[in-house]
């Protein structure tokens, strides 16, 4: 007796094209050289810089775009000028943690703008351009576990991956329509530029890895197979939810 057998979905990205904000460094530079390795064409974005110069020059099959995020008029024209892309990959963000009552105007405002703002505006503009472009794409923010607990001195930053994990649970309902899925990766504490001047505290340091139950903190190869994963067919039934990469930290 023959068994049909299913096919696995192909974990490929050949012949597909994807954006990656904050790319020059980090989890956006993994991501990015974990989409070229899956054979997608990658173009980086993020600030005129040599960083980001020389991270499109040592990844096959990329290019660098000099743009501001947060300018969504510039990253409109921009794109208005390329063709359209198949994956979108949100990596840009930042962090000024403090205790709650320290935080100043600016510092709420510093975060809420990139992390909050300028992914809902670019994230638009993408959006825009697949449908214009009849692509059926998908969209991954980069979030946190954050945006699902809270944390000592990351009052502005849990308000900001709150609003990403809520505003992709409505986009992915607007877009699916559209053939759109939007999704999010959720890291733990990644050893990163950015995460390197809390974790140069003991104490602190000692307190994160109390919470990562694999005993542990995460490195940026432990984002990369998320991100091909949902860039792929793998995850075509997947939009408006969360991979939690966190080692365990939300479990409890």
């Amino acid at each position: 007796m023959n068994i049909a057998l299913p096919k696995t979905p192909s974990f490929r990205l050949d012949g597909r094209r994807a954006l990656v904000t904050g790319a020059s460094r980090g989890i956006g530079l993994a991501a990015a050289t974990a989409l070229t390795d899956a054979g997608a064409h990658v173009t980086l974005v993020a600030r005129a810089s040599a960083d980001l110069d020389s991270a499109a020059a040592a990844i096959a099959n990329a290019e660098a775009l000099a743009i501001d995020i947060t300018d969504a008029s510039a990253m409109r024209a921009a794109l208005a000028e390329r063709d359209g892309f198949d994956i979108f990959v949100n990596s840009a963000g930042t962090n000024r943690p403090k205790p709650f009552l320290d935080v100043t105007e600016a510092d709420y405002d510093a975060v809420m703008d990139l992390n909050a703002r300028a992914a809902f505006f670019a994230t638009q503009v993408v959006a825009a351009r697949m449908i214009e472009t009849d692509r059926a794409g998908t969209i991954i923010q980069i979030s946190s576990q954050m945006g699902h607990v809270g944390g000592a001195l990351r009052s502005a930053y849990c308000a900001s991956k709150w609003a990403v994990e809520g505003m992709t649970k409505a986009l992915a309902i607007d877009l699916a329509p559209k053939g759109i899925r939007v999704n999010t990766i959720a890291p733990t504490f990644i050893e990163t530029a950015m995460t390197a001047g809390s974790l140069l505290d003991p104490s602190y340091h000692g307190h994160v890895l109390s919470k990562i139950k694999l005993g542990r903190l995460g490195q940026l190869q432990d984002i990369m197979g998320a991100v091909v994963f949902l860039a792929s067919d793998a995850s075509a039934l997947m939009t408006g939810t969360s991979i939690v990469v966190d080692g365990g930290w939300t479990a409890g």
